[in-house]
């Protein structure tokens, strides 16, 4: 009777964590839009976004957030048509390596790479750093830190570990 009350019991534990952990995951389990579908039909499927961003040709990019926990940040590209251009995973090594520094602004980043995980500031050269946690190379827990000047200019990136997955950075 125990043997068939514990594996009740752990078969119900399996059950709500595996529904709970799905249910956090709904965003990744959805099948996006395919490229040309109108703007209702990307937002049926996807829900609605947490921004928009304009574009200078009329479209906009729609953030899909997964941050601040997730390593995981969707933008879909909406054209000046009204048709999704583009659906993508943006933090990645790949797409931080496409931003230019000493060129870029808080706007450039926020279209490219939606809202940080968090926010801080660097006293030193009095920077404004947003922080997303991503998979760097697929694999390495890990945060891209992103430098902004005063006047809103990227100064710097510094990637590191995620101190979120790292036990050096937890108090004991």
């Amino acid at each position: 009777m125990t043997n068939l009350l514990n594996s009740t019991l752990a078969t119900l534990s399996l059950s709500v964590a595996l529904s709970l952990g799905l249910g956090g995951c709904a965003q990744l389990l959805r099948q996006p839009p395919p490229a040309g579908a109108p703007l209702a039909e990307v937002q049926a499927r996807l829900g609605t976004p947490r921004a928009a961003y304009p574009l200078p040709d009329g479209g906009q990019v729609l953030e899909y957030a997964g941050q601040p926990m997730g390593q995981f940040q969707h933008m879909a590209t909406i054209g000046a048509d009204g048709r999704l251009v583009a659906y993508e995973q943006v933090l990645t090594s790949e797409k931080f390596a496409i931003v230019k520094i000493g060129r870029w602004n808080k706007d450039d980043i926020l279209r490219t790479f939606g809202h940080p995980a968090e926010t801080s500031r660097v006293a030193f050269h009095n920077y404004e750093v947003w922080s997303y946690r991503y998979k760097e190379s697929g694999v390495w827990n890990s945060m891209m830190h992103v430098h902004f000047d005063q006047q809103g200019i990227v100064q710097q990136m510094i990637n590191g570990p995620d101190p979120m997955y790292d036990d050096r950075f937890r108090f004991r």
